[in-house]
């Protein structure tokens, strides 16, 4: 049962890494024990587990599958159970999900209450998110993957989490399973990671731009609301950038009146949000206003007024080695002076 659909991944689909789609359920037999190793894949036990005992990753950035894709892999697992065992990790007495959160929910759905999973010891918060990465990445393309998607994907390569060494070591691992007896897989693997540490940046790993990069950064900044829209195209791209700079707190109040009044988003009101965001301006009042399109510029700033004085009139009274600061005091005083004797003279 494949996974994803899509062009041609880096990698091979994980039906093809674990050498599982050949239409037989090693599964089909009761497990009493459910940490009894069934089955063995390399180095790694099959388990089956209950899924109750079985955790999502934390701020796990990739969508749930819906529609007919979430049809087919039900009605899959119905009729030949979880062919892919999942990939866990073990944290004290909780299981963690790494790879197979679909597969979970399709088996739920399906009336399953056990999967296959392979347990990972001692696997870091770092080492976590590559596989969380790379075996989504080897089911999909990142082409294929919406825009948060892409978003969470540079962030984590991007951080100071990620490290490119432990990612090759990473990837050389799940190509051991799928060919745990041959060497020049590992040889290959590691030509791999050398050509990526040669590129060197993500933008050129993924064929992008280095402002997109930038940009792609930004949207990771915004609030799972505004990514639900902007990768339903509710919010379009460029737009969804200048609201990643507004604060949380004003990122929710945006959500909240899009919602209430089926507000759109456009680049003009993207901008407008953004300058009163960074004036400190931003409020409910002022998103509304913004939004349903009554307020279109920033405006001037109240009481600010400047004034210029004619070159003769300046001449006449001051020297031109004068600081403003200087002219400045002299006629606040000779205003106080006219305006002092001009309500004596008007009493």
């Amino acid at each position: 049962m494949k996974a994803g659909t899509g062009s041609t991944p880096r990698l091979k689909n994980l039906d093809d890494l674990f050498q599982l789609n050949d239409g037989i359920n090693p599964f089909e037999q009761p497990v009493a024990d459910k940490n009894q190793p069934t089955e063995s894949i390399g180095h790694k036990q099959i388990s089956s587990m209950a899924i109750e005992s079985l955790k999502p990753f934390q701020n796990h950035p990739f969508r749930l599958y819906e529609g007919e894709r979430l049809d087919d892999m039900v009605h899959s697992i119905k009729k030949n159970g979880v062919l892919v065992p999942l990939l866990v990790r073990r944290i004290g007495n909780v299981f963690e999900i790494l790879s197979g959160h679909n597969r979970v929910n399709a088996a739920k759905i399906a009336g399953l209450d056990r999967v296959p999973v392979i347990v990972l010891e001692n696997i870091s918060d770092e080492e976590a998110w590559v596989y969380v990465i790379e075996t989504n990445l080897m089911q999909r393309s990142f082409s294929d993957m919406s825009h948060s998607e892409k978003a969470a994907v540079i962030a984590i390569q991007h951080s100071k989490l990620f490290s490119q060494g432990k990612r090759n070591d990473i990837i050389n691992k799940l190509k051991e399973l799928d060919n745990p007896h041959d060497n020049k897989a590992n040889e290959t693997c590691a030509q791999v990671g050398h050509k990526l540490n040669a590129r060197g940046t993500v933008a050129l790993e993924y064929s992008l731009a280095r402002n997109t990069v930038a940009r792609y950064l930004r949207i990771h900044q915004l609030t799972i609301e505004l990514k639900v829209r902007l990768d339903n195209d509710e919010i379009k791209f460029l737009p969804a950038v200048d609201l990643s700079y507004l604060k949380e707190v004003e990122q929710a109040l945006l959500e909240k009146s899009i919602a209430l009044n089926a507000f759109k988003v456009d680049m003009k009101k993207a901008e407008l949000l953004r300058q009163y965001s960074e004036a400190g301006k931003l409020n409910e009042d002022s998103i509304y206003l913004i939004l349903s399109g009554e307020v279109k510029t920033a405006g001037k700033k109240r009481n600010s007024y400047s004034f210029k004085m004619k070159p003769r009139v300046y001449k006449k009274y001051f020297a031109n080695r004068e600081k403003a600061q200087e002219v400045e005091a002299t006629i606040e005083k000779a205003l106080d002076f006219y305006f002092q004797h001009h309500q004596e003279d008007m009493a």
